[in-house]
C-alpha cells in the first residue's frame, strides 16, 4: 500500500477478498475496490467494470468497495 501511495495512486483494484481485514486503510491516502465476480476469469470480471468506473468517481481515501455480489 505505502508503494502505490508513493506512486500517487489514488485507487487499488484487487480480487482479494479479504484485502480490507488484512490492511489498516484508515490513515491510508489510497482506496480499495474490491472485485466480487464468480470467479477471478477475466469473463467473470469484465461485467463489473462499468460498475467499477461509477464507484472511481466518488471513492475516497480510506474507502473500501466491493463491486459484484458476494
Amino acid at each position: 500500500m505505502a508503494a502505490a501511495e508513493n506512486s500517487k495512486f489514488d485507487v487499488v483494484l484487487t480480487v482479494d477478498r479479504g484485502f480490507e481485514y488484512q490492511q489498516n486503510l484508515k490513515r491510508r491516502e489510497i482506496a480499495v475496490i474490491i472485485f466480487c465476480g464468480e470467479s477471478v476469469l477475466l469473463e467473470d470480471l469484465l461485467p463489473l467494470v462499468p460498475e467499477c468506473l461509477g464507484a472511481l468517481k466518488w471513492i475516497q481515501a480510506g474507502q473500501v468497495v466491493r463491486i459484484g455480489g458476494e
